[in-house]
């Protein structure tokens, strides 16, 4: 089962899914060693894990398709 939908376009820079990785990680080592709370740490932490193996490593963009522009016709015109 597939948590997270690659193919949306929101995750195709780079930077963005680095980001969701490192905020998630940077979650749980919070809840580690600042609020000293293991059981959210270990959530985030699998949150993190997973994030990390779908956006990171089994990554593969769906190829772009690209619209035509609309082309006006002389009925078009006439309206």
């Amino acid at each position: 089962m597939q948590l997270i939908d690659t193919n949306h376009p929101i995750y195709r820079p780079l930077w963005v899914r680095l980001l969701i990785v490192v905020s998630c990680t940077a979650w749980s080592l919070i809840e580690f060693f600042i609020t000293q709370d293991a059981f959210w740490g270990t959530i985030v932490g699998g949150v993190a894990a997973y994030s990390a193996y779908m956006l990171l490593f089994t990554f593969k963009p769906a190829p772009l398709v690209e619209q035509k522009p609309a082309v006006a016709t002389d009925d078009d015109a006439n309206d």
